[in-house]
């Protein structure tokens, strides 16, 4: 089973990356952009039989940051 953990900076965090990517697309000519937030994905092909709880444990204890990061879990249809 393929899981994406979306992995992203609490609000009001600063985000310095982020701020990089503003300045760079301002720099380039693009404007309306107001903010940007970078993230990270995580890919992961797990068994079947990895369980949800397992997961977020995963998430808690290596992939997130839980003091200043959250997370989302999707778990991607196979075909």
């Amino acid at each position: 089973m393929k899981v994406h953990v979306h992995v992203s900076l609490k609000p009001g965090v600063l985000d310095p990356q982020g701020r990089a990517i503003h300045h760079a697309l301002e720099g380039l000519g693009f404007e309306g952009v107001n903010d940007v937030r970078a993230g990270r994905l995580i890919e992961l092909d797990v068994a079947d039989s990895v369980s949800d709880e397992a997961l977020d444990e995963m998430c808690r204890k290596l992939l997130a940051n839980m003091v200043i990061e959250n997370y989302r879990i999707d778990k991607l249809e196979t075909a």
